[in-house]
């Protein structure tokens, strides 16, 4: 589909143009508000001979280094990523090398480089060579620490071992050896070290999703220290060691307390004092800033309407001063210094400047500026963000920032409401490209910190337990657009609502739960169906189960699950009436490509206005520049057909040819199949929801022409194995071929096998799986076969205990994902793919049930696999299975039927 065919205006009338149009400030470009900024993202190296910063370099932002005394001209580029810009760097603790992160087209699995910024280049080279230091596939890499006193070395948490688990290593730069610190079999997700660069605590959700468990590192073994009663979307963490080594700064709340508050716990007394909270009482604690040199606490802040910071020590009360007096209004940040502490980097953003960055030399006591990073910007002509509040329907004050287009009075005006993603985050009063991109265009600006937002206390935040879509956090947004109307600020007509990730998703809730307020609606990767998105996350947020299950729900639980989907704008898309414009990146970890594809399909089957924008090349969010300028040349003449505002109507033909690539038409958009669908994503299971049973089975195998009928009694039960709690899953089976027994010892969380024996006439099997190894014996009669295995994990075992398993996968069609079995014939794994198909109503021996249905299939499309019918309700039995045999055993069917439940 060309440009012109793809944003040809729907059946409905387009809006009339706004009256106040000629009123605003000169159109800005849209390329100076979203191309990329000049420079950006600097920093100083601890030693103070460089500064880097980001700069675009062969199409994406790039690192740049210039000696510390050099014009931003003489600086030169060190990386060129030509596919993918560069987000984020930091120095080694010696100044040697520049390490940073980059993952493959949006998908996430972050692998961490080193570059050697003064290393003599190659010959025909134009950039030092980047050393990959996780060389290790699809992983994720996640940055642990840099220890000052092991400058040669950092921490980094890597998933290579178990894709839903980060264990933590020590890896030399220099080299890239690594050195396994910590195996993580405990579900962490936070790991902290002292300033020594030792290993000294780590972090879990707490029992229960509601709080944060901390331990102390005893070796390989863990020590429970304390529960923290607020969770991670609070920041509420160890976050540093004191210098004396003793004593650990924590965020934390108190009993009663709704505010979080900094805290020194001391390891060996295990007494608390209490550092700072709000001295206004308003706001969460946000942050503290140390001194690179003493180690000391110097600062803390607190982001309330505004940034707040207060100075615990002399120097940075002066250093405040010089810098508040020399860069005057804003917001002043301060990041990397030197660590001797005389050379800061400052950045200092307002709602009219994005990050102004200045070096502050404190022997000198002089501030000079380094860049503004869109110089071409006319500050001038920004709109100002202000500060407000509003009553909700329950009378809760829900605190918000309004921007109104310069040079127009705040009355009768097109309004975008532009929800924040997270959602457990919250805007922020600075500089924000799109609330200033669309005020310029015309309209006001409403971002709500609905409840659920962090920062605002713990009866905020768990306001918004469980409230998406037809609860209170959706009603906040409403809420929010009524009160610009009654205020005389909004034209009820012309008020739209657009936003990212959760904000697409409060996007599309909006438009079918509240569809006479919006005359518009922008959703960019947002989820259109709850269960769905919550059965699809990556494996690695599997340590966050409980957290999600509190704070959002459970779809393994029927209660949940009928909640999630009326929550869900993919069920109540007959309501949306208003035209939508639906952005998605392909390669979205979080928010499959499906959710989107969806509600598109729903939609179009509807005969409802929706227009599509798909990048092949992005994942949550667009970070390209070139998809990035594209996303908005389509936006705002989608807002100016439906809301009157002005756009425009020029764009590079980069920009104009890649609006035409990425644009679908929603006539060709087809659900993916289960040959295609998340084949990265392995499946996760939930031993939480496993009841002890005993169930009697009816099973009919035909092989080779050969008809055998077995009954079999299955029994689960829970266990100890080594002292570890399992789930022993146990079958007694006869038929003509004789008496039988097989003994499944599984985890009792993650439901992965420990331990396997099996008998049948003069065959035995006894397989112990440990770690990455499977090991044991087949024995035939006198004959012994040993097994010595090397496998990825997690592995599982085909029989009862894959059942078991299956039977806690959400009940949700659409749900799709990978499992790796081992193969004991082939002394291998086999790579599977497993689906939710649909549900039906069974009739078995045992009864009449409501089942889902699971296909599973070799993802090289070789025989096996088959399909399950699992209870939909509680206890979630294996009602029946249609199997294909392996052809290792002469192939065939078997099929299983439930007889009897106990």
């Amino acid at each position: 589909m060309g440009v012109a065919a793809a944003f040809t205006p729907s059946a409905r009338a387009q809006a009339p143009r706004l009256v106040y149009l000629d009123k605003l400030p000169p159109l800005i470009e849209r390329e100076i508000f979203f191309d990329d900024p000049e420079y950006a993202g600097a920093q100083i190296s601890p030693d103070g001979r460089h500064i880097s910063f980001l700069k675009t370099h062969v199409g994406q932002l790039n690192i740049w280094v210039k000696r510390t005394q050099e014009p931003l001209a003489m600086a030169r580029p060190i990386t060129a990523d030509s596919t993918r810009p560069v987000t984020g760097y930091f120095w080694s603790q010696d100044g040697k090398y520049v390490l940073y992160v980059q993952d493959k087209a949006g998908d996430e699995n972050f692998h961490l480089y080193a570059v050697d910024p003064t290393a003599a280049l190659a010959q025909d080279a134009k950039v030092p060579h980047a050393r990959d230091l996780t060389p290790y596939g699809a992983i994720q890499a996640q940055l642990a620490a840099v220890p000052k006193k092991t400058p040669g070395q950092i921490l980094v948490a890597l998933n290579d071992r178990d894709a839903r688990k980060h264990d933590l290593y020590r890896i030399e730069i220099a080299t890239g050896q690594r050195e396994l610190v910590f195996r993580n079999d405990e579900n962490i997700i936070s790991w902290l070290v002292d300033l020594s660069g030792g290993l000294r605590l780590v972090s879990r959700v707490a029992a229960g999703g509601g709080g944060t468990e901390v331990l102390r590192v005893d070796g390989d073994k863990l020590t429970p220290l304390f529960t923290l009663t607020c969770d991670l979307f609070r920041s509420c963490l160890p976050i540093r060691f004191h210098k004396d080594g003793r004593r650990v700064y924590v965020i934390t709340a108190g009993p009663g307390d709704d505010l979080t508050h900094l805290a020194l716990y001391d390891l060996e007394s295990a007494e608390w004092e209490r550092v700072e909270s709000d001295p206004e009482k308003q706001v969460d604690f946000d942050g503290a800033e140390f001194s690179e040199a003493t180690d000391e606490l110097v600062a803390t802040y607190y982001v309330g309407d505004r940034l707040r910071i207060y100075p615990k020590d002399p120097q940075f009360t002066k250093d405040l001063k010089t810098v508040a007096k020399a860069v005057g209004d804003g917001d002043v940040h301060f990041g990397r210094s030197t660590r001797d502490d005389r050379l800061h980097i400052i950045t200092v953003t307002s709602d009219v400047d994005p990050a102004a960055t200045y070096l502050y030399d404190r022997a000198r006591g002089k501030v000079d500026l380094l860049y503004r990073p869109r110089p071409k910007l006319p500050r001038e002509q920004l709109a100002c963000m202000q500060p407000v509040r509003y009553q909700a329907r329950d009378g809760l004050e829900i605190p918000a920032y309004l921007t109104i287009p310069k040079g127009v009075a705040p009355k009768n005006l097109a309004v975008v409401i532009l929800p924040h993603g997270g959602p457990w985050g919250r805007d922020s009063w600075g500089y924000h490209g799109i609330a200033q991109f669309l005020a310029n265009r015309g309209y006001a600006v409403l971002q709500p910190n609905f409840r659920g937002s962090t920062g605002y206390g713990q009866r905020f935040l768990d306001a918004g337990d469980r409230e998406w879509g037809t609860g209170f956090m959706q009603h906040d947004l409403t809420d929010g657009a009524k009160w610009l109307v009654q205020q005389g600020v909004a034209d009820a007509k012309r008020v739209a609502i657009m936003g990212g990730s959760y904000g697409g998703y409060a996007t599309l809730a909006g438009m079918a739960f509240t569809p006479d307020l919006y005359a518009a609606g922008v959703s960019i990767v947002g989820p259109s169906s709850i269960p769905t998105l919550l059965a699809s996350v990556p494996p690695y947020w599997e340590a966050f189960k409980r957290t999600f299950d509190r704070r959002v729900g459970d779809p393994a639980k029927p209660e949940d699950l009928a909640r999630l989907e009326a929550q869900s704008p993919l069920y109540s898309a007959r309501n949306i009436q208003a035209p939508l414009l639906v952005i998605q990146g392909a390669n979205d970890p979080r928010v499959k490509k499906t959710e989107s594809d969806q509600i598109v399909i729903a939609l179009r089957e509807l005969g409802r206005a929706v227009e599509y924008l798909v990048a092949p090349d992005e994942g949550h969010g667009f970070a390209g520049r070139v998809n990035r300028m594209a996303m908005f040349a389509a936006i705002e003449p989608f807002l100016a057909r439906h809301l009157g505002g002005r756009y425009q109507e020029s764009m590079r033909e980069e920009v104009r040819s890649r609006v035409a690539a990425i644009t679908v038409d929603p006539a060709t958009v087809k659900l993916e199949t289960l040959a295609t669908k998340a084949a990265a994503a392995p499946a996760t299971f939930n031993g939480d929801a496993v009841q002890p049973a005993t169930l009697r089975y009816a099973q009919t195998i035909q092989v080779m022409g050969r008809v055998v009928e077995e009954r079999s009694t299955v029994t689960v039960a829970a266990g100890n194995l080594r002292g570890s709690p399992v789930w022993v899953v146990a079958e007694m089976s006869q038929s003509q071929m004789g008496a039988g027994t097989d003994t499944v010892f599984v985890d009792r969380k993650t439901l992965a096998p420990l331990r396997w024996t099996a008998r049948q006439g003069a065959a035995h099997v006894e397989l112990a799986f440990r770690g990455d190894s499977v090991v044991g014996s087949i024995q035939a009669g006198p004959q012994e076969m040993p097994i010595r295995v090397k496998v990825q994990v997690p592995v599982f075992l085909d029989g009862r205990s894959l059942g078991l398993a299956l039977s806690t996968l959400p009940p949700i069609p659409g749900y799709a994902a990978s499992l790796r079995t081992f193969d004991l014939l082939g002394g291998s794994t086999r790579e599977q793919r497993l689906e939710v198909t649909g549900t039906e109503r069974v009739k078995i021996g045992a009864g009449e049930f409501d089942a889902y249905k699971v296909e599973v299939r070799a993802a090289d499309g070789s025989p096996g696999g088959g399909t399950y019918w699992i209870e939909r309700d509680a206890p979630r039995r294996v009602l029946k299975a249609e199997l294909q045999l392996p052809a290792q055993t002469g192939g065939g069917t078997a099929k299983l039927e439930l007889v009897e439940a106990k």
